[in-house]
């Protein structure tokens, strides 16, 4: 069950977030706190001892507040900043982390550069009718969770918690 819990619940939830953030340029605070509640019931559960899951929760913290300040300075929007410092919780404090941020900045100036493309050619989308949502072409928003999503896919394996329960599987 414990397996099952940590290979599940932080892949769904980054799911959740790239959908919800591209068909309506939200990220829900219920995926934030299900990141963390659910981190907080499994990691002591899954190999970490008191002192790793302090460097975790240390980790949400600073990127928390980076994210806050970048909030303040609308440079960032809030459920972005929220759901990268509950996300940032399941890596720690390691080059998982770096590695994690590395990937949201990359697929981040990705996903802008298609987004500015299909607002340069906002016509020729609604003639062809091609599926984009009306959020994305309308306001000047860029819907990052799809970046952030599309990060903690490419990176979750190198994460402290799922290198962990890999250690345990039977076989």
């Amino acid at each position: 069950m414990l397996i099952a819990a940590v290979l599940v619940i932080f892949p769904l939830c980054m799911a959740m977030t790239a959908t919800n953030d591209f068909l309506s340029m939200t990220i829900p605070n219920r995926l934030s706190v299900i990141l963390v509640v659910s981190f907080l019931c499994l990691a002591p559960f899954s190999g970490l001892g008191v002192m790793d899951i302090g460097w975790h929760l240390l980790a949400g913290l600073v990127v928390f507040a980076a994210g806050f300040a970048l909030f303040a300075l609308r440079v960032m929007g809030g459920g972005d900043a929220k759901i990268l410092a509950a996300s940032a919780i399941w890596y720690g404090w390691t080059a998982s982390t770096t590695t994690y941020f590395a990937y949201v900045g990359l697929f981040g100036g990705l996903l802008s550069v298609l987004v500015l493309l299909l607002r340069a050619n906002a016509n020729f989308i609604i003639v062809s009718r091609l599926p984009v949502p009306a959020t994305m072409m309308q306001q000047k928003k860029v819907p990052y969770g799809i970046a952030i999503g599309a990060a903690a896919f490419a990176t979750f394996p190198q994460s402290p918690m799922f290198q962990n329960i890999v250690g345990i599987l039977p076989g």
